[in-house]
């Protein structure tokens, strides 16, 4: 029989050629980096795959039949060794075992060639479907195994929790959360899981707002509209006001504030505007209501509710330069992203600073103006605490300080305005901030609306270096508990935690566990030995390891666990180091950021969407940052969930800039190194922190490798910025993921149950009103430049019909 074999004339076939030359380039590819894999540590499937395909190349080559026997062997090793590593966990499979069943077919297709005596093409052809087969049932059953669990729904809460907030979300949506409360819930319940179905756009408004040739691919809109009385009320990309009948998105007026685009940081959005209606005032009355915004450009704007008119007697001509007592600012440095909140007749704001720019950036002070005359009431700047109002003539507010780019929730009756504050500026460097700085960064800050000063504060980071600075809102709750319900508000962070704490002191309502947290990197003295952890709940995963690593085949997969093995993790809160990348998870962007959590606080369900992504960092040293010409910047710059060499944060008076991979991409394909999801939606019990289901939130329509967008309907759980809102009727309404598409999810079970592709990114959180009998679903499909979604100008709105 042996002698039969070796004496058979070998099939010099071309396409057998062919078919062992792709065998042999891949094996190699996979030896020389299984070899380096191995060296560091990690698995040796690599190494001894690639040996496999190397000698199962040569055979084919040679036209010998054995080649196709130790491929065989190869990929049934491959399939055992994958659910030995991973088990029939769905998407960790696809890289393990897609690619090389796709070269399992090959194989199949090519046995006539090898032994044209024994097989035949219908065979040949009759096992690669069998094969496909298996692997696509195989590929059902592990989804249906795979499918989120819902657990019980707690007990309804007796009455309703109260909103401590004088304009409540019902037939209308006075504020960005719904209220300053921001429970982004409303009581609405024309629209149930039952009758979804039928929601059909109703209308489309196109703001006229997109970038221009020179700020292109640098902003879009993040608005969430406003609905007051018989009026729309929003602001466009570039901070238009614009009002809109509900009914039929007719437009009422427009005031152009003129922002300039050299003033349009990297970062750009309207969030919103502040309704306020001045008590006492003659109904009639000019500016008797407001409409009240802050520009990218540093102004807070005033103008009529009814008109669009700026307010006469509002600072000079209906504006104020919040930018008064700065000092020097770059233009784009400085601007105002998100809508000013408004207790007890002041207008409170912070504002965006660049991240990354330079150590001496403009102050992260805190104001609070007059909402009749726009005068300033107060200043907060934590390193002068005794200036009440403008700095002394000379000196400006404290340069670099923390500031708050977010949202601002509000309490009316304890008048309090709740701040979840940022990072110093230079996140990725702590050497230079001063012990102010320290307490109050990364910390939410309760102030006396009254007199500008604080109260409490609760800080979620010590001497923060990961750019976990708050993004959301806190949402103020009645919290149930035996002994009654308390004031409280539950507090969302980038790293995951979920806090509840008292508002009226800040004490936790659920322990806060200072846990051991590495000392190293470049700076080890000044890195805390603890951190805080929530024990109430947290959407933060489990550590990586290098079996998380992900990618469109196994070299792209090997590719990044050689890349996670080189690189410096040690868990959460792995400081940056200086020789070599770094591994931030969760990475800045997530779990919450501005979108915030909603609360439905009848049946007593957080909701919360979370990114679930690691970033890739490494620090630069100065010297190596200055010959690559990092300089400082302000306005209309790029930049993505990817990042990449070269594009890094000049950090300009600190020792590093600094390189971030917020997504950890690898360059050649674009896919992401962690293994799906990406991002993911969740409720929670509110009395208990329980989970009652959490799922995947996304789909890969719009994503795929090389950047071309695959259109497959599959649910990988996308990154995700904007929040949900909840109704009555118990549906989650939420956009904000890379898929373009505004969902409609049962609250009870966490399924989508209504859909519809927006015609742009839908990176903002949507609302809800009622107008002439008729509930509406509003959301602005403005797109997002750091998200990679399309950018528009149409606020899109859907009802029954």
């Amino acid at each position: 029989m042996a002698h039969a074999e070796a004496a058979r004339p070998r099939n010099r076939s071309l396409v057998l050629m062919l078919l062992g030359g792709l065998f042999g380039l891949i094996g190699i590819a996979l030896v020389i980096g299984g070899v380096w894999l191995a060296l560091l540590g990690g698995s040796p499937y690599y190494l001894l795959a690639g040996l496999g395909l190397v000698v199962s190349g040569a055979l084919l080559f040679r036209g010998r039949p054995a080649g196709a026997w130790t491929y065989l062997a190869v990929w049934l090793l491959t399939i055992v060794w994958a659910l030995w590593e991973v088990g029939l966990n769905g998407w960790a499979l696809v890289p393990r075992v897609i690619a090389p069943t796709v070269l399992l077919i090959l194989v199949l297709l090519a046995l006539p060639l090898l032994r044209p005596e024994r097989w035949r093409w219908r065979t040949a052809i009759g096992g690669t479907v069998a094969v496909i087969l298996v692997v696509a049932l195989s590929g059902l059953a592990i989804s249906r195994i795979n499918q989120p669990h819902v657990g019980a729904l707690p007990p309804r809460i007796a009455s309703t929790v109260a909103d401590p907030s004088p304009l409540r979300p019902g037939t209308d949506w006075p504020a960005y959360g719904g209220s300053y409360a921001a429970q982004r819930f409303s009581p609405l319940a024309q629209i149930t899981p039952t009758n979804v179905g039928k929601l059909r756009r109703a209308w489309v408004h196109h703001t006229r707002d997109l970038p221009s040739a020179r700020a292109a691919g640098t902003y879009g809109a993040e608005t969430t509209p406003l609905k007051v009385g018989d009026t729309l009320y929003l602001c466009s990309a570039k901070n238009i006001m614009i009002a809109l009948d509900p009914a039929t998105g007719r437009e009422r007026w427009r005031y152009d504030p003129k922002v300039s685009d050299e003033w349009i940081p990297y970062t750009a959005a309207c969030r919103g505007v502040a309704y306020y209606a001045v008590p006492d005032a003659d109904p009639a009355s000019a500016c008797a209501a407001r409409i009240v915004e802050g520009t990218l450009d540093g102004r807070i704007i005033a103008v009529d509710a009814r008109t669009g008119r700026p307010c006469a007697g509002f600072g000079a001509g209906g504006q104020v330069d919040m930018k008064a007592g700065l000092g020097r600012v770059i233009p784009g440095m400085v601007s105002i992203t998100s809508p000013p909140t408004i207790v007890r007749g002041v207008i409170v704001t912070g504002h965006q600073v660049l991240d990354g720019q330079r150590r001496d950036a403009p102050s992260g002070v805190i104001q609070g103006f007059d909402a009749v005359t726009g005068a300033k009431r107060w200043a907060w700047d934590m390193v002068n605490p005794d200036w009440m109002g403008d700095p002394p003539a000379g000196q400006t507010y404290a340069r670099g300080t923390p500031n708050m780019w977010t949202i601002a929730s509000g309490d009316e009756a304890l008048g309090l305005v709740y701040l979840p504050m940022g990072n110093s500026a230079v996140d990725y460097w702590s050497g230079s901030r001063r012990p102010q700085e320290n307490e109050y960064a990364t910390s939410l800050v309760a102030l006396d609306v009254t007199t500008g000063r604080p109260r409490w504060h609760f800080q979620a980071v010590h001497m923060d270096v990961w750019d976990y600075d708050f993004g959301g809102q806190a949402t103020l709750v009645d919290f149930p508990t035996a002994g009654g319900a308390i004031p409280a508000m539950v507090l969302p962070s980038k790293q995951g935690d979920i806090f509840v704490l008292d508002r009226r002191n800040g004490r936790p309502l659920f322990p806060v566990q200072e846990r051991p947290v590495p000392r190293t990197g470049v700076e080890p003295q000044l890195r805390s030995p603890t951190q805080p952890f929530s024990s109430y709940h947290t959407l933060a995963f489990d550590d990586l390891e290098e079996r998380d690593m992900w990618g469109m085949s196994p070299i792209d997969q090997m590719v990044c666990r050689i890349q996670f093995r080189r690189a410096e993790y040690r868990g959460p809160y792995t400081p940056p180091v200086a020789d070599r990348r770094y591994i931030q998870y969760p990475g800045y962007n997530g779990g919450s950021d501005w979108g915030g959590i909603a609360v439905d606080p009848v049946r007593g369900i957080i909701v919360a969407n979370y990114n679930d992504m690691p970033n890739y960092n490494r620090l630069v040293p100065r010297a190596e940052a200055e010959k690559l010409d990092w300089q400082p910047r302000g306005a209309a710059r790029g930049g993505s969930l990817g990042g990449s060499e070269g594009e890094g944060d000049p950090q300009v008076g600190a020792p590093y800039a600094i390189d971030v991979n917020a997504g950890w991409r690898l360059p050649a394909t674009g896919l992401l190194c962690k293994q799906p999801p990406y991002g993911g939606i969740r409720a929670i019990d509110l009395r208990t922190g329980r989970t009652i289901w959490d799922r995947p939130f996304g789909s890969a329509r719009r994503n795929g490798p090389f950047g071309i967008p695959s259109m497959l309907p599959l649910t990988i759980g996308t990154p995700n910025n904007g929040g949900a809102v909840v109704t009555a009727g118990g549906l989650i309404f939420i956009a904000a993921t890379t898929d373009n598409i505004l969902r409609a999810i049962d609250i009870r079970t966490g399924k989508t149950v209504w859909e519809d592709a927006l015609p742009a990114g839908g990176q903002a959180t949507p609302m809800t009103y009622e107008a002439n009998g008729r509930q509406y679903v509003v959301v602005m499909a403005g797109g997002h430049h750091f998200m990679e979604t399309p950018v528009g100008d149409e606020l899109v709105a859907y009802a029954l019909p």
